[in-house]
């Protein structure tokens, strides 16, 4: 009995905000690294220009983490197929939080994929994946492949083609 606990044990220290380990899964991503981090939730609109509404775009805006020395990581994905992280961030709008991901170091500036998310100083933990959660309580279904079926998507494929150029069609062999 002991032994089938040891994973669960694990799993559970994961979860509660241990700083030496993380949840995140690796995606074999070139200068992928597993991190946990103290960020403090913002607008990168906002961040570089100075528009800035109160609620940081209500989700209709690419959402960053800005790191205490300054740096500000554009957080370029979350759990979900195909989704940023504007649902998983825009309600920690100007709040710090824990995020718990994959730092992206590349020549030119640094990315985040968000995996999991809390309030600080003592949030619960969340996986990113509230887009889809959000999308499914708004579209039905499971949400498992949204984008075959979304109302947006559908109308820009129509518009502008799989390509995104108008009158080049795609042929596939």
């Amino acid at each position: 009995m002991r032994v089938a606990l040891i994973p669960l044990a694990t799993a559970a220290l994961l979860m509660l905000g241990s700083t030496t380990s993380y949840a995140a899964s690796s995606w074999g991503l070139y200068g992928e690294e597993k991190v946990r981090i103290q960020v403090t939730v913002v607008d990168v609109l906002c961040a570089l220009t100075g528009d800035c509404p109160d609620d940081c775009g209500a989700g209709r805006r690419q959402m960053g983490l800005l790191q205490e020395d300054g740096t500000l990581l554009l957080a370029i994905k979350n759990n979900d197929p195909f989704a940023g992280t504007a649902a998983d961030l825009a309600p920690f709008c100007g709040q710090l939080i824990e995020a718990d991901g994959l730092l992206i170091n590349n020549d030119y500036f640094p990315m985040f994929v968000l995996q999991f998310k809390r309030a600080l100083p003592d949030g619960e933990w969340s996986r990113a994946n509230w887009f889809t959660r959000d999308w499914v309580a708004e579209h039905g279904g499971n949400g498992s492949r949204w984008f075959d079926t979304d109302p947006r998507v559908v109308q820009e494929l129509e518009t502008n083609g799989v390509l995104g150029l108008p009158g080049v069609e795609y042929v596939e062999e």
